[in-house]
């Protein structure tokens, strides 16, 4: 194109409004792929952090004990637990942890301490069980592998300082975990989902210590049944259901945890380059 001013002639080139275009589409696609490439990256890595960690949660069993916080490493991990609580699963980095439990807004006295070893990729249950005079942990390992379309698996924990060994039967029906005692695990087991009428009997007996009914168990999920309370004294003898299979919460920072440096500086990176896109197609528009 020429441009005429006075006497001057310019000469100037241009492109074809077609090609304009054509050259902002693809760069605004290059920079949505760029931007995708790296969402992706973000998520694989915060896959991968979730990945290789131990998860530990803690149930308060103990019958006359008051509500309780727990400590891990001298940082509070838990709040305000009341009996019957269960608190929900922390992701840990494996290794030894020290765990301390105190009455809630207190740091003393320490009704419980224990170190622990945690495995990766391995799932724990801390009971605090017995009477407050003789209190102690009682630590699970739990298998929360999703169970078969159409079953849920169900286990068993004996908490109660006072009743005898049981049986859990259903209502009229077959008998799933015998002879339990204080302190006993009835593994793992599978059963069809639905809601069933359960009964906890004395063992080797038909005697029924407690009726259960309407337990309701849902398709693809793993529980856990504990026995609390007192047979002989208040807080009654109770079952208290817990759906185990959910999804884990983040521990306080007690300085560092390895890879949250990492999972920092993806996010960083992601939002910039987000960022610097949007910057480069309003500027490329603003020119044209």
């Amino acid at each position: 194109m020429t441009v005429s001013i006075g006497q001057l002639r310019f000469e100037t080139a241009t492109q074809p409004h077609s090609e304009n275009t054509q050259e902002r589409r693809s760069t605004m696609k290059k920079l949505a792929i760029g931007s995708l490439i790296l969402i992706l990256l973000l998520t694989a890595a915060t896959t991968a952090l979730a990945q290789g960690q131990a998860r530990a949660r803690v149930v308060h069993a103990s019958p006359d004990a008051p509500a309780v916080d727990v400590w891990v490493n001298d940082s509070i991990a838990f709040s305000n637990a009341p009996f019957k609580g269960i608190t929900q699963y922390a992701a840990l980095d494996p290794g030894t942890y020290n765990v301390k439990v105190v009455p809630t807004g207190a740091t003393e006295p320490v009704v419980i301490e224990a170190d622990l070893d945690l495995a990766a990729d391995t799932d724990y249950t801390v009971v605090a069980v017995n009477v407050l005079e003789s209190i102690e942990p009682l630590v699970l390992v739990d298998n929360n592998t999703p169970p078969a379309a159409g079953k849920a698996h169900v286990r068993f924990v004996h908490a109660s300082p006072d009743a005898p060994s049981v049986d859990v039967a259903v209502a009229g029906g077959p008998v799933l975990f015998s002879d339990v005692a204080f302190k006993g695990v009835g593994d793992y087991l599978p059963v069809d989902a639905g809601t069933y009428d359960l009964e906890v009997r004395l063992a080797g007996t038909e005697t029924v210590a407690l009726s259960v009914p309407g337990v309701a168990l849902e398709d693809q999920t793993v529980y856990t049944v504990f026995a609390m309370g007192l047979a002989a004294g208040d807080p009654a003898l109770e079952a208290v259901l817990s759906a185990d299979s959910v999804a884990p919460v983040l521990l306080p920072e007690t300085g560092g945890e390895p890879g949250t440096s990492i999972l920092i500086w993806i996010l960083a990176v992601t939002g910039f380059s987000l960022l610097t896109s949007a910057l480069v197609l309003r500027r490329m528009r603003a020119i044209q």
